[in-house]
């Protein structure tokens, strides 16, 4: 399945049917009275939030959602039939936008969530709606109204406790891999994750989500590389953990291009409680390792975590610290 976290998408609620103009005409029954029944409502624009879905891909292949119209009201006070509804089923996170890209209509963020972005029109009075004391007869009935069109963008922030960010080849994609099921492309190239990948650990009985995102370089807020069209989905994380590879000749020169990139963003990344962690720390020896932890830390103001995915080594620490504060965030989260 690809991925594809923005789509634009054009909708359309159903027209009110038409009220009915009709007169009552039995044997026996001179002056039977109009008896033309109302027109059915039109149908709805619906977007529900569901379970199971972490892409907008479904949305590349039909763009028009167009509810139904309302059925004319008919003689015999017989009302029409309201037209159907239709539902856009959306990942958790997505954002409704109005057609500027920027005003936001709703954010769905939790599960079995609804939101009615179009209504149908009401349908049209028939002619027995009007009949009064000096009017026994009216010959009139109203026409239903009409639905409402609009485009609108949909834009998916994906929902995870913890986000993972660093430069390309960093060890991002080795880590989730290691600690949960998610199977992301590794490679020795950079930009080998083009899009974010999401996956559960469990660390001592507790799960939480994480999100892999594409490797961030210098200029990304520019375009340069990828961009940083991505960092929207650690927006909503609790806390980043930011790997610095342990083979880069200058982890503090590293540190610094991404911690820029996300305070260019902005979005509120940098105000994120941050893990660092030294990754790929196997292929050092004991002296370079020392000298690049002490080189990271003084970048940082943190000491950092030494990882090493292949091998093992901090792995269990450092989920251990990632789901303290994910806990400790959730736990404030209820008390307000």
């Amino acid at each position: 399945m690809k991925f594809l976290d923005e789509a634009k998408v054009y909708i359309r609620s159903g027209d009110g049917g038409a009220g009915a103009v009709s007169f009552r005409r039995e044997k026996f029954i001179e002056f039977g009275g109009p008896d033309g029944g109302d027109g059915g409502r039109g149908g709805d624009v619906w977007v529900e939030a569901v379970n199971g879905l972490n892409t907008l891909i479904d949305f590349r292949f039909q763009q028009h959602f167009k509810a139904g119209t309302g059925v004319h009201g008919m003689g015999r006070n017989r009302t029409g039939a309201g037209g159907d509804h239709v539902t856009l089923k959306v990942p958790v996170g997505t954002q409704i936008l109005e057609d500027d890209g920027e005003t936001l209509i709703i954010d769905m963020i939790s599960e079995g969530q609804r939101f009615r972005i179009a209504a149908g029109g009401n349908g049209g009075f028939g002619n027995a709606h009007f009949k009064s004391a000096t009017n026994q007869a009216p010959s009139w009935a109203n026409p239903g109204l009409e639905g409402e069109e609009k485009t609108i963008w949909l834009r998916l922030k994906l929902i995870a406790d913890a986000g993972l960010v660093g430069l390309p080849n960093a060890g991002k994609s080795t880590f989730l891999a290691t600690c949960t099921r998610a199977r992301p492309k590794i490679a020795n190239y950079p930009f080998t994750t083009l899009h974010p990948n999401l996956g559960v650990a469990t660390i001592d009985g507790r799960e939480f989500i994480l999100a892999d995102i594409p490797g961030l370089i210098e200029g990304a807020h520019e375009g340069v590389g990828l961009g940083d069209r991505f960092l929207g989905h650690v927006e909503r994380t609790r806390v980043l953990l930011h790997l610095v590879s342990g083979q880069e000749e200058d982890v503090a020169k590293a540190y610094k291009t991404v911690k820029h990139e996300l305070q260019a963003y902005g979005g509120e990344l940098t105000d994120k409680v941050e893990i660092v962690a030294l990754s790929q720390v196997d292929t050092l020896d004991p002296t370079e390792l020392k000298k690049k932890q002490k080189a990271l830390a003084k970048a940082s103001g943190k000491t950092p975590f030494l990882l090493s995915a292949i091998v093992g080594t901090g792995m269990t620490e450092t989920l251990r610290a990632l789901r303290d504060i994910i806990v400790t965030a959730q736990t404030a989260g209820s008390d307000d």
